[in-house]
């Protein structure tokens, strides 16, 4: 899939909060200042050229909905961005954190706990 602008990962998060909607409800659910009605509309149509949403026809208008969900779009994006910055490597990834320390070791002991018990179910 074609990787979104940050505008338009913006406005999926909206459509994944509230399960698709029209335009004019997604701009209503917008947290903080609102982009112009006709931005929201062009990038939702992006949405849809790129495959993340359908329209779905109502009378005269379109409820955009998501092809795609947010789980799903989260592991291709980091998939990607692994790929492209930490050599495809995930080691590399929590070694670049736990460097900068942003990371600490209790966290990343907490992480192998959570690996384990997840490997147990």
């Amino acid at each position: 899939m074609e990787k979104l602008t940050i505008q338009e990962e913006e406005a999926m998060q909206l459509i994944w909060r509230n399960n698709g909607g029209f335009v004019k409800e997604l701009l209503d659910s917008m947290p903080g200042e609102k982009v112009p009605y006709t931005t929201l509309a062009s990038t939702v149509k992006n949405l849809q050229r790129k495959g993340y949403v359908k329209a779905v026809k109502y009378a005269n208008a379109y409820r955009y909905e998501p092809l795609i969900g947010e789980g799903e779009y989260k592991k291709l994006f980091m998939n990607g961005f692994v790929s492209d910055y930490f050599r495809n490597s995930y080691k590399e990834l929590v070694s670049f954190f736990a460097k900068e320390e942003k990371i600490s070791a209790d966290e990343l002991d907490e992480i192998i706990r959570m690996i384990k018990e997840e490997k147990h179910k």
